[in-house]
């Protein structure tokens, strides 16, 4: 394991790395090109670094913590722009401790159920199946650059209320602050209610997990996708000439809507013979009463 933790270390060491000197050297050689776009160059240079360390290893997980890893370094690029005041009001504070919240619940997720490097998410395992000889293009395309944008899009919404150095609190950032700590105590409360649920003895599980699992089949993704959301309305908070960054959520919704959840639930009914059984009772997405 110590093998793999710093081969996961130097990994987004490195990364991070090129997407600063990238960043920098871009800024440096195109002044007048916007700075999303070179945080969108930074960001991709990073996601091949990592995916040169998964060709290497063997192991496309190794991406798997950038979901959650990514979005702090550009908060905190954002924070430090001309006129941005860095943490200069309770918004900036709030959205950022937020940020840092999900990120280490979201990555400390990962790192208690990664198994070093002989350890890849079974998705992975099924796209290497059918893709065969081309499995490291669809690897890149699908498992590494797809999610860095997917993540890149939903960051947008820090853009305009991490950049306005306006410190007069609205309404609309209490009901952001709600639904963004809300949704972080949802993926929180649900994935502590699943260990749980799996280490009991076969004998007490029944067809319907206890807890937020028997008002939706997918309370984890429900709660990623309200997180996203909650961000979206910081932006419409601070600047409300941003409503064009709703863009990010939409993505991450129509992601975990269209593809996570179909793959999921494909993959449990053929390994747990009650999950029909599941399905027929229990809302798939959005949390509501078991029938």
């Amino acid at each position: 394991m110590v093998k793999a933790y710093v081969a996961l270390a130097a990994a987004y060491l490195l990364a991070a790395l090129a997407a600063v000197g990238v960043g920098v050297w871009f800024h440096g050689l195109y002044p007048h090109l916007q700075l999303i776009w070179v945080v969108g160059i930074a960001d991709v240079v990073a996601t091949v670094v990592v995916f040169l360390f998964s060709v290497v290893t063997r192991n496309s997980s190794i991406y798997d913590p950038y979901w959650s890893v990514a979005p702090v370094p550009i908060a905190l690029f954002w924070l430090w722009q001309p006129g941005s005041g860095g943490f200069a009001n309770a918004r900036h504070d709030l959205i950022f401790a937020l940020v840092c919240l999900w990120a280490l619940r979201l990555t400390g997720n990962f790192v208690s159920q990664w198994r070093g490097l002989g350890h890849e998410d079974w998705r992975y395992q099924d796209i290497h199946k059918q893709a065969g000889i081309f499995y490291w293009p669809a690897s890149f395309l699908g498992i590494h650059l797809m999610p860095t944008v997917l993540v890149f899009l939903g960051c947008l919404s820090l853009w305009p209320a991490l950049t306005s150095s306006s410190t007069q609190l609205h309404w609309l950032d209490g009901v952001a602050a709600l639904v963004t700590l809300g949704a972080i105590t949802v993926e929180a409360t649900a994935d502590l209610q699943m260990r749980r649920f799996r280490s009991a003895p076969l004998s007490e599980k029944q067809a319907i997990p206890p807890g937020l699992w028997s008002l939706s089949r997918h309370p984890n993704y429900f709660g990623e996708v309200s997180f996203w959301w909650g961000l979206y309305l910081f932006a419409l908070a601070s600047q409300p000439g941003f409503w064009w960054t709703i863009v990010g959520p939409l993505a991450i919704t129509m992601l975990f809507v269209g593809i996570s959840i179909p793959l999921m639930e494909t993959h449990l009914q053929a390994r747990h013979p009650l999950y029909q059984e599941y399905r027929r009772r229990v809302s798939p997405f959005i949390p509501w009463i078991s029938r």
